[in-house]
């Protein structure tokens, strides 16, 4: 098997037809979510502000802290690195929500918190991701070669998270009927289209992806389990209640690294080991997120 170091010159193929529907996807699951909130879901934030200042401490603060740490510790290829850096920079996953009804978590700060997470993304993922893969040499240098435009990811975030997170809570207010309907029917189908981003990004590429998943298996394993940790310690260390513990868990630990996929395809041709850990990560957090709430649901 070859060093790992060659992810750093495979681009995956990805034709503009596939990156339009993963655009296009995407925006439709991040409508789905987004009828489950309401305008009053943002009201929560401010009346419970030590839960929701801990879980954009964890999130937007610690992780991507933690995460420059773990590289420097465990030294990957620059770009797998630079996946890690992009993972940890992105806002929380769309089935985090699930898995926190699931556990028995505070299910309405985890929603008020992905409404707000993804907002705020908007602004703190292409800041995030620039600061803290400058402060790491070998991304810093990538970077500079790739020649990232950090408004254009602005305007690309805009458009298939923010506009479609709108748009599913005025029509949550305005039409709820329709709202309740469809969310029955988009919340099981974004597990389905977010399983297809990973076909599709990996059809033409399927050698490849066996090669290496094996050596990236641990890093993902390693990077999530820290992204779990951090949410846990930060909620247990701000002495919030059990069901806050586990959506603060939750949260940080599920990201929604489908958003990671569209900039990759879209502002890194593709780049390998950018691409196979931020898909092997939208894998693994599903299982880890599952294991955790079927864990956690019978304590309250």
């Amino acid at each position: 098997m070859n060093s790992p170091e060659i992810l750093d010159a495979i681009r995956l193929n990805f034709s503009p037809e596939d990156l339009l529907a993963l655009n296009l996807a995407l925006a439709l699951i991040m409508y789905g979510v987004a009828l489950d909130l309401r305008f009053e879901d943002f009201k929560y934030l401010i009346k419970n502000p030590k839960p929701f200042f801990l879980g954009v401490l964890s999130q937007f603060l610690l992780l991507p802290f933690l995460t420059w740490a773990l590289i420097l510790a465990i030294q990957p290829p620059p770009s797998v690195a630079l996946g890690m850096f992009l993972v940890a920079a992105c806002p929380g996953g769309n089935v985090s929500n699930f898995l926190s009804s699931l556990a028995k978590g505070n299910t309405a700060l985890s929603v008020s918190l992905t409404g707000f997470s993804t907002l705020a993304s908007i602004l703190i993922t292409p800041l995030n991701f620039s600061l803290w893969a400058g402060f790491y040499d070998p991304t810093s240098t990538l970077l500079k070669a790739i020649s990232l435009d950090v408004t254009d990811v602005f305007i690309t975030i805009s458009l298939i998270l923010g506009l479609p997170l709108m748009l599913g809570i005025l029509t949550r207010s305005y039409f709820p009927e329709f709202a309740r309907k469809a969310e029955k029917i988009l919340k099981p189908l974004s597990i389905v289209i977010f399983g297809a981003f990973i076909v599709l990004a990996f059809a033409g590429n399927f050698e490849i992806f066996l090669q290496y998943i094996s050596i990236i298996f641990l890093w993902v394993f390693t990077h999530n389990l820290l992204a779990l940790t951090t949410g846990f310690l930060t909620a247990k260390l701000g002495k919030l209640p059990l069901p806050d513990v586990k959506t603060l868990t939750i949260e940080t630990g599920i990201q929604n690294s489908g958003l990671g996929l569209v900039l990759i395809f879209t502002y890194f041709e593709g780049l390998g080991g950018m691409a196979i850990i931020t898909a092997l990560w939208g894998i693994w957090h599903l299982i880890s997120g599952m294991l955790v709430a079927s864990l956690w649901k019978s304590r309250k």
